[in-house]
């Protein structure tokens, strides 16, 4: 199985709306790096068990990101404030200290 890592900023994002099982089986195989097996003897459950829950739960993943769009949504937002900073580098101007701050605020709250 060919691990995607964006199923990681997906678990983050939707996770709690998994399975405890599926969160977990995921979070072990992306997050701690286990193998099936490891994950399958952590878990009390067969090796084919863990397959299937972390690929109904990365099923579920990228079904709520289609439908809601959060992560995408955070990456625009990124690269809108990247742009901006940018362009304020670029130039000098009276409250551009102020303009920076607030740049800075925005992204340390996404």
């Amino acid at each position: 199985m060919a691990k995607d890592l964006n199923v990681t900023v997906l678990l983050d994002v939707y996770g709690q709306l998994l399975t405890e099982k599926q969160r977990f089986a995921i979070d072990m195989y992306y997050n701690e790096d286990l193998s099936l097996a490891e994950i399958a003897e952590e878990a009390d459950i067969s090796r084919q068990g863990v397959r299937d829950s972390i690929k109904q739960g990365e099923k579920h993943l990228a079904e709520f990101e289609e439908q809601l769009g959060i992560v995408k949504r955070f990456h625009n937002i990124n690269s809108h404030i990247a742009k901006l900073t940018e362009i304020l580098d670029k130039y000098e101007f009276q409250g551009k200290e102020e303009a920076t701050e607030i740049i800075a605020k925005i992204s340390s709250e996404l």
